[in-house]
């Protein structure tokens, strides 16, 4: 299995495998756990949609490994359910076009006999990946600006 390159433990979570990893292409299988599936007992779609997010994310640090992303926006269509049979899932992401700061980016995710289950295309704002300790974290947030008068917080 290929390194994501970080520690992300929703991945480790989610048992996602990274099988592609270079230049602008990723591949991750999965595997949805029982845990993973909705009512219907297919895979949940917020399960679907973080390892869309992940393939995404995986395309799009592809070209240059020791920088960091994170998602700015992302748009999911789901054509089928995909199985929560236990059978393996492969999402399949392209980086379609890079600037100095952003990766514009899609997945497709199939179903074990090659259908098309969901597809993405996502936005990603590059950042610097800063070394941090087990209880250290690097605020990705601007300092919080007062809120309104008249606006409650609660």
């Amino acid at each position: 299995m290929i390194s994501f390159g970080a520690d992300i433990p929703f991945v480790t979570y989610l048992g996602l495998e990274l099988a592609l990893f270079e230049g602008g292409e990723s591949v991750i299988a999965y595997t949805p756990q029982a845990e993973h599936l909705n009512s219907f007992a297919v895979t949940h779609g917020g399960a679907i949609m973080a390892v869309l997010d992940v393939t995404m994310a995986a395309a799009a640090r592809s070209l240059q490994k020791d920088m960091g992303v994170v998602t700015i926006e992302m748009k999911t269509s789901f054509m089928q359910p995909a199985p929560g049979d236990g059978s393996k899932l492969t999402a399949k992401g392209r980086l379609i076009h890079r600037t100095a700061t952003l990766a514009f980016t899609e997945a497709t995710l199939y179903d074990a006999q090659g259908k098309v289950c969901s597809h993405a295309t996502g936005t990603f704002k590059y950042v610097k990946r800063l070394a941090t300790g087990p209880k250290t974290a690097n605020p990705l947030n601007a300092p919080e600006a007062p809120v309104p008068s008249g606006i409650s917080t609660d």
